[in-house]
């Protein structure tokens, strides 16, 4: 009786996740018609309807979020404790979720990421990269990564990275045919790639400082994107001027492919940031993870 239930229980929570029979199936290796059985069976036998299935998605009831809520936690702990007693043995493992940004992932997370997965084999993360700003609660990520402003202030915070700045770059044939801006103002008189921000679909603003007054600036030009490998791209194919974080074309500046302008209007931000919701004791893989993106000065 105990492993009929907690196997329907764990069906049943995966089913609630994934919003789906057919992604929860995929996802525990098993047939969708087993999957509907034990959910069938689990609430014939509490005599309570847990899923409101509809053609189009199916969604715990009042009851199953009830359910889910005092299974979750519990499952949490047993995970945590199971990894502990692994990490006793001298084997970490586990899996971790986390979200972050395009620029965080390639310039930080993912060239940390590399060396760590190779020395915990037994270890498994699951990289989300979107530039909005995820909840990570509700999307069930173990933790976040954003620049330190963006962190909400009751999450814990652990910087992995040094200060960044936006650069403002063009290609030496663009600058050929038209004038240097001076000051952010003039970029009003030029060809601007834009970037897309995914909340609410808006544009960019671009943002400066100069003597501690902040100054945004909206630009216009032929290209918009969201992703900052075509920015870059569409900069050095002459498309016009863009607004890129400093690091990823500090090489092309370097070798005179790009030209960066409006130095001394751009300012220093604090970094980016793993942030989590809990001061709980960390399973080890997590502890280690944190261990492994920790910046050091």
């Amino acid at each position: 009786m105990l492993k009929e239930n907690f196997n329907e229980l764990q069906m049943f929570l995966v089913v609630a996740r994934e919003r789906s029979f057919t992604k929860a199936a995929s996802k525990l290796d098993v047939s969708q018609s087993a999957i509907s059985h034990a959910i069938k069976a689990l609430e014939e036998r509490l005599n309570i309807r847990l899923l409101t299935r509809t053609t189009r998605s199916v969604t715990p009831t009042e009851a199953g979020e009830r359910i889910i809520a005092c299974l979750e936690p519990r499952l949490a702990d047993l995970e945590q404790e199971l990894e502990t007693l692994l990490h006793l043995n001298g084997k970490t493992s586990g899996n971790i979720r986390l979200s972050a940004g395009e620029h965080s992932a390639r310039s930080l997370v993912w060239p940390k990421l590399k060396p760590f997965l190779k020395q915990y084999p037994e270890i498994s993360v699951e990289l989300i990269v979107d530039n909005g700003f995820v909840n990570i609660v509700e999307g069930r990520f173990d933790a976040g990564i954003r620049l330190g402003e963006s962190v909400d202030k009751d999450m814990i915070a652990v910087k992995i990275g040094p200060e960044i700045r936006m650069a403002v770059v063009g290609s030496p044939a663009y600058f050929a045919e038209h004038p240097i801006p001076q000051t952010p103002h003039d970029l009003q008189n030029h060809q601007c790639i834009n970037m897309r921000l995914p909340t609410a679909g808006g544009v960019y603003h671009w943002e400066f400082e100069k003597d501690r007054k902040p100054l945004r600036v909206r630009v216009e030009g032929q290209l918009t994107f969201n992703l900052l490998s075509e920015r870059i791209d569409a900069v050095q194919s002459g498309f016009g001027i863009a607004c890129v974080p400093e690091d990823m074309i500090a090489d092309l500046v370097k070798s005179g492919e790009l030209v960066q302008i409006l130095e001394e209007w751009c300012p220093y931000f604090s970094g980016y940031y793993l942030y989590y919701p809990s001061r709980k004791q960390h399973p080890p893989a997590f502890a280690l993870l944190i261990d492994a993106l920790r910046y050091s000065e």
